[in-house]
């Protein structure tokens, strides 16, 4: 009972450490001051300000316009990928996921500078096009993991239960294979949009000046001086995140559950 007790106060302590400076950027959001170590009153003037900055929301628009594009193109990507990977037999499917792992493992400005110099080798013009694709390619490996699982669940005997009843493979695929491995595909999706949203380093190396995300733009304004807009932006984008981490466990318990009761 004690041990429990003990291990209970280490995990508050951690969480405390971790999440502290959060909840300090989220409370100074709300102060009706610039200043970061006195509280002058609650306000949501950062927050009308930054709706208001029209370079903020020219960084939205576009934040949020290249993780649509990339994570829609990265999870149809990525599936076809991880359905050709389960056909393989064991030696090409290891080779190939070896291979997958590589760009998850890379440190982010490797991928990022390797990225710039393969555009400006191609003579590709920096800018939404390039950060659209850098996004596409570092968010196909997590899309290819999170629906191998669902397809090595699969009962590879439907697929051809269904061809012997008379289904085309188009329409085998579309209403045997892709229910059953919906949930991995929706997982991959809100993982791509979720990085797309977060990144920073892939971002500032494969983009011109006239094209800028959130992140790239917070470390802009950050050179400059904290502004509490930032505090009000970084709040939202916490927040944002948070919500959709909340989805991807509520989906994944509620599937853990189900194959439970299968």
């Amino acid at each position: 009972m004690v041990k429990n007790a003990i291990n209970r106060i280490y995990l508050f302590i951690i969480f405390l450490f971790l999440y502290a400076p959060i909840m300090v950027l989220i409370v100074f959001s709300f102060n009706n001051s610039k200043s970061r170590s006195h509280w002058n009153g609650f306000t949501l003037r950062w927050y009308i300000e930054l709706f208001q900055d029209p370079v903020i929301k020219k960084a939205l628009f576009y934040t949020i316009a290249i993780a649509l594009l990339s994570s829609l193109i990265a999870t149809i990507v990525g599936t076809i990928a991880a359905i050709g990977i389960h056909s393989f037999n064991d030696w090409k499917k290891t080779l190939i996921l070896n291979i997958n792992y590589i760009p998850i493992l890379n440190p982010d400005i490797v991928t990022g500078v390797s990225l710039m110099i393969l555009f400006i080798f191609a003579r590709i013009k920096l800018g939404f096009w390039t950060m659209l694709l850098a996004h596409i390619t570092f968010n196909i490996p997590y899309v290819i993991l999170s629906v191998l699982p669902k397809l090595k669940q699969l009962n590879s005997h439907l697929y051809e239960a269904a061809l012997d009843l008379g289904a085309t493979p188009l329409y085998a695929f579309f209403k045997v294979i892709l229910p059953e491995i919906r949930p991995g595909i929706v997982t991959g999706a809100l993982l791509a949009f979720t990085l797309s949203v977060d990144d920073f380093v892939i971002s500032f190396f494969n983009t011109s000046s006239g094209v800028t995300n959130l992140s790239i733009t917070i470390f802009s304004m950050a050179r400059t001086g904290i502004n509490p807009k930032i505090n009000a932006l970084s709040t939202i984008m916490f927040l944002t995140i948070l919500i959709l981490l909340f989805i991807v466990n509520i989906r994944t318990s509620k599937e853990v559950k189900e194959e439970k009761a299968k």
